[in-house]
């Protein structure tokens, strides 16, 4: 579980921070040891108090985020609030714990007041950040959850705190040569003079130009250069017997730049394109997950009411248990009433037990269902942002050619620029 925490004043903006609605839900766990009722009540009081001190971030905040897949009860939430408190000193200090869910993923907030009302003092909390890692690490080796690198050895983090793998450049796949020749001579055998060769090229990717000595040769998609004579196997004056001259034809250079050119404009069509669809499909996702999140809301709100009209019932029962007039009195001599209070005690705890983890089971099986969404966001995003950094690397890299610039996309070529 990754644990992240920092002083800091601003009640009212922490406040409207843990209760945003971007999230899918909202929980206000726990208000323990303030007066008011509600969030914003609750830390403006915290920063009352603080007035009579000097402390300017009088709370403290943490962020408990576990593994992504794990399922975490409330419960082990709750013991990994209680680590933190006794090992930063804030046990007994009035606390807000609020959980989140949002995108599939289950995380708490917990919100400390550093004032000692005692002293009228603002807690100190050093090594804060050291202290934290070791509860984190007990966290992964207590629950069995493997430990990411960045905790095993400080050198192996990530400093940006998210993968550039993503964003890796793809390795270009080279031509079979044995397809380039089939191609060539595939045009020539179909072709009788210069514009029906010229045309067959065209329709393959190449355009036809004129060598920068002499000979002709065809400039493909890539900017790469290709001798006609060498790539249809045939001698440079039989070439010319049938092509004649060369002199109308545009110049390797005019060849590379209109290719390029004609590649950045087909290049950015298809991002467009494909932006479109990805779009329309993040949309679909999105009013998807929307029905799911008001469905998730209203199996809760069942699963509270059904609690709450069980709760109801369990409290007459338990007050049934103990008899009036003159038998309670009997029973309280006997010491029949002390058993019935803690038979009634231990119930109370084993209910709320029992409600917690309904609710935490209802938690889990929901997360479950919103994580498929979730992943097939994952994929369209991780999809989206590779497609899109290859095409703009191509489009760049023409562009780079149309300028006259030295680009990696092009292979160094033999000085006639004949391959």
């Amino acid at each position: 579980m990754i644990l992240q925490g920092n002083q800091r004043g601003g009640a009212q903006d922490l406040a409207r921070h843990l209760l945003k609605a971007e999230n899918e839900h909202v929980e206000v766990h726990e208000l323990r040891g303030f007066v008011a009722d509600d969030l914003k009540g609750a830390l403006n009081e915290a920063y009352a108090i603080s007035k009579g001190t000097k402390a300017k971030q009088f709370l403290y905040s943490l962020s408990l985020n576990p593994p992504q897949n794990e399922k975490v009860s409330t419960e082990s939430f709750e013991d990994a609030i209680a680590r933190v408190e006794a090992k930063l000193g804030l046990v007994n200090q009035p606390r807000a714990v609020v959980f989140h869910e949002k995108n599939g993923r289950r995380h708490c907030h917990t919100v400390w007041s550093r004032t000692d009302t005692q002293s009228m003092t603002a807690i100190h909390l050093p090594h804060t950040k050291r202290k934290l890692m070791e509860i984190s690490r007990d966290l992964y080796i207590h629950h069995g959850w493997n430990m990411p690198q960045g905790m095993l050895n400080s050198e192996l983090r990530d400093p940006k705190n998210f993968t550039l793998s993503e964003w890796q450049q793809a390795k270009r796949i080279g031509k079979d040569p044995r397809a380039i020749k089939q191609a060539f001579q595939d045009c020539w055998a179909i072709s009788d003079n210069l514009s029906s060769f010229q045309h067959a090229l065209k329709e393959r990717g190449y355009i036809l130009a004129k060598g920068d000595r002499r000979g002709f040769v065809a400039v493909d998609h890539a900017c790469e250069v290709f001798a006609v004579a060498k790539w249809t196997g045939l001698k440079t004056k039989d070439v010319r017997a049938r092509l004649g001259n060369e002199k109308h034809l545009p110049s390797v250079a005019d060849a590379k730049l209109q290719t390029a050119n004609d590649m950045q404009v087909r290049l950015k069509m298809l991002r467009n394109q494909q932006n479109k669809i990805i779009e329309k499909r993040k949309r679909d996702i999105a009013g998807s997950e929307k029905i799911l999140t008001q469905k998730h809301k209203k199996a809760r709100d069942a699963l509270k009411y059904r609690q709450e009209q069980r709760w109801v019932d369990e409290v007459h029962q338990r007050k049934a248990r103990y008899r009036k007039g003159i038998r309670g009195l009997i029973d309280r001599v006997t010491g029949r009433h002390k058993q019935i209070r803690k038979q009634n005690e231990l119930e109370l705890k084993n209910n709320h037990l029992r409600d917690q983890q309904e609710k935490d089971a209802l938690i889990f099986e929901q997360l479950e269902e919103r994580r498929l969404y979730q992943n097939r966001l994952d994929r369209l995003q991780k999809f989206k942002h590779t497609r899109e950094h290859k095409l703009q690397k191509d489009i760049e890299q023409y562009r780079d050619i149309a300028k006259g610039q030295q680009s990696s996309f092009i292979k160094k070529s033999p000085p006639k620029h004949e391959i």
